[in-house]
């Protein structure tokens, strides 16, 4: 059964970063497009960044430029750095392959930027 636990959220002030990191277990993850997700408060979950096995890397533009997503398939991790935080990036984080079916979803990890 394949599991995902993300870690690595915490508080931060704006302008701050954090690093997600996500971790794949009971499937390797070195030949699928992998992705991170974030959830608002009574919002549905929403792809924010993906990487694919050739290291095709794509953004949503609100978080181009200020986001970085990598992978380590050794480690089977994938890992989200995030810098110059806003308040608007509060929300709980995801990853998950990007597909149709994805795997059972982990518990996020939560970040909050606040002063």
């Amino acid at each position: 059964q394949v599991q995902l636990v993300e870690s690595g959220g915490g508080s931060v002030q704006p302008g701050g970063s954090l690093r997600l990191s996500c971790t794949v277990t009971g499937m390797p993850v070195a030949w699928v497009i992998m992705g991170w997700y974030r959830q608002f408060p009574d919002k549905e979950r929403a792809l924010i960044a993906q990487i694919s096995s050739r290291l095709y890397i794509k953004y949503d533009d609100s978080v181009k430029d200020r986001f970085t997503i990598t992978r380590d398939n050794a480690e089977n991790t994938v890992y989200l750095q995030m810098d110059s935080l806003e308040p608007a990036d509060t929300a709980v984080y995801y990853c998950n392959m990007v597909a149709p079916n994805p795997w059972p979803w982990g518990q996020g990890t939560q970040v909050t930027v606040s002063s």
